[in-house]
């Protein structure tokens, strides 16, 4: 049996928490000659490695690549799936194009029994122990269960074994993949054009708001926002929203074809761009939205709020996997680059997007005093907050909607989901859009 007919789990690794590259940085490489076969032959080697990361735009960032080009000693290469099909058609058909990968949790349902991905024995990620119980333990801080309505992360975060083909909901020691960001959404609103309080998202549907609401044109977002309202007013009742029946499906398809025939929604928007403008220009009072795209229609001078409803937020994540056919230098150095993803610069970065990142303790010393208290603890800004590159998003004083990380996160009613008939919802979900 050769090197490459082991599971991946078996080849070669670097002990918990010490890569390779680390010690030789440190001046260890002496110390560990006995872990690492020559140290040096891989140090003068590295140079000569490329990691292809494939993301989507909101994760494959030229800054982020350009800085763990200046902190690695091997080279980063940033490749953008225009879409989400694309993206898994890619890992899927043409695995060996790409070493590393950043997926939404609603991309993860498709990697079972496909022995594409890599596991990550627990002891090559150094920051696990550190990583927030969110994810290693489908817990809150306090212990208490996180919702597991949707593709919560303790449902895609450990392969049942070393074979890496199913899913475990209880800890193992391989990960499908390193957490790196998440985020709790929930409904983009005008205040000033409304006036009054929102506080259920029972109002994406309310009659009142008739042709000036908008829905992401997305299974994954915008039955999960609909089922969030037929829920709230008490139209459907769901055994999971997150992973419907066809009978709850058909119920859920059928009220909002009716809704779309009466002109209640006046757009299904596909991008950021097409969000923030319905929003900016008025023709929408309430909809779908992302954090960012709510801060970027605020740098306007617009009112627009992103507050929590009473029935909790719709959150999601992004993973870091690596695929399965690496092995030897390349394996090391894409482990590596998992772990500087969240070393804390990369992290910082992230979080200034209004995002927040599995580690916060490393991300905290690269960000400002003023960075932390109002990203991650809901503080008013003490002076402006800025944005990755520089633009102002917030003026000084302002709080950020919905409080703090765990005001936000602790109150998540849906996960952003891929359901068991996700087949049979895309059809019926196309027959409401063309209705």
């Amino acid at each position: 049996m050769t090197k490459s007919d082991l599971p991946a789990a078996k080849r070669a690794k670097s002990p918990r928490g010490l890569s390779r590259r680390g010690l030789l940085k440190s001046g260890a490489a002496a110390a560990a000659a006995s872990a690492f076969p020559a140290p040096m032959l891989w140090a003068q080697n590295i140079k000569d490695v490329t990691i292809t990361h494939l993301g989507q735009s909101y994760s494959t960032i030229p800054e982020i690549e350009a800085k763990a080009n200046e902190d690695l000693g091997f080279t980063v290469d940033m490749q953008t799936a225009p879409d989400p099909t694309t993206h898994v058609n890619r890992l899927l058909t043409q695995p060996k194009s790409v070493h590393v990968t950043d997926m939404p949790n609603t991309n993860l349902k498709y990697f079972t029994g496909r022995g594409v991905l890599m596991p990550v024995n627990v002891s090559e990620y150094k920051y696990w122990d550190q990583t927030l119980t969110l994810f290693t333990q489908g817990t809150y801080p306090d212990g208490t269960e996180a919702s597991k309505q949707g593709m919560a992360p303790i449902k895609a975060q450990y392969w049942a074994d070393e074979n890496a083909q199913e899913y475990s909901l209880t800890p193992t020691d391989y990960l499908v993949g390193v957490p790196l960001y998440y985020n709790a959404d929930t409904l983009g609103i005008r205040p000033d054009l409304i006036g009054r309080p929102i506080e259920s998202w029972a109002e994406l549907l309310n009659p009142e708001f008739s042709g000036r609401v908008a829905l992401q044109d997305g299974v994954s977002i915008g039955v999960a926002d609909a089922a969030m309202a037929l829920e709230a007013m008490g139209e459907i009742t769901y055994g999971d929203k997150g992973n419907m029946t066809r009978e709850e499906i058909d119920k859920t398809i059928d009220v909002l074809t009716a809704l779309k025939r009466e002109g209640h929604f006046r757009s299904f928007w596909t991008n950021f761009d097409q969000s923030v403008q319905l929003m900016a220009s008025g023709e929408v009072l309430l909809q779908s939205m992302w954090s960012p795209a709510v801060t970027e229609v605020r740098t306007r001078g617009i009112d627009c709020t992103y507050k929590g409803m009473k029935e909790g937020y719709r959150g999601w994540y992004i993973m870091m996997s690596a695929m399965n056919h690496l092995e030897g230098l390349e394996r090391d150095c894409a482990i590596e680059y998992m772990n500087w993803m969240n070393s804390g610069w990369a992290g910082a970065f992230i979080s200034r997007q209004g995002f927040y990142n599995s580690v916060p303790e490393n991300v905290k010393p690269f960000m400002t005093e003023n960075e932390w208290g109002y990203w991650y603890e809901g503080q008013p800004a003490t002076e402006d907050i800025l944005n990755p590159y520089g633009k102002v998003m917030e003026k000084a004083g302002v709080s950020r909607d919905g409080g703090s990380i765990w005001e936000r996160m602790g109150n998540i009613g849906i996960w952003n989901t891929v359901m068991d008939e996700d087949r049979y919802l895309v059809r019926r979900w196309q027959d409401f859009i063309a209705a």
